[in-house]
């Protein structure tokens, strides 16, 4: 994953945050929007691509673009690099190779033990019955 041919990839667009604020929030657009289109991404090998379409299939648009918003801050340059950040971390999360489970098998001490809990209810509930 090339880092910096990413940056030169990803487009920005600047929009009016919602929500609370007052006076300042109708005139200054401080919301950053991030878009990347990963089909035409250069930084990438195929089998990266394949990948993070796989695991990001519910944050791409149907055209392959992945949109990331931030509008924590009141400062566009610093939601900037919210979203840069966002942007890198959702990459790498989704690059990441989990580790294949191995199965291991029940120890014996347990498989005893277990057998042992089992026989001792099964004595108690037969000495509940009356007697014959």
């Amino acid at each position: 994953m090339n880092k910096e041919i990413l940056r030169q990839e990803i487009t920005f667009k600047a929009v009016r945050s919602g929500g609370a604020g007052g006076q300042h929030v109708n005139k200054v657009s401080s919301k950053v929007v991030l878009f990347w289109n990963i089909t035409q991404t250069l930084a990438l090998s195929d089998f990266e691509k394949e990948r993070i379409i796989a695991k990001m299939q519910n944050r791409l648009s149907k055209d392959g673009t992945l949109i990331i918003n931030a509008d924590e801050s009141r400062s566009q340059i610093k939601n900037k690099e919210i979203a840069i950040n966002r942007f890198f971390n959702l990459l790498e999360e989704a690059l990441q190779i989990d580790k294949v489970r191995v199965k291991t098998k029940i120890p014996r001490s347990i498989l005893r033990k277990n057998k042992e809990a089992k026989q001792k209810l099964s004595q108690k509930k037969a000495l509940r019955k009356p007697p014959l």
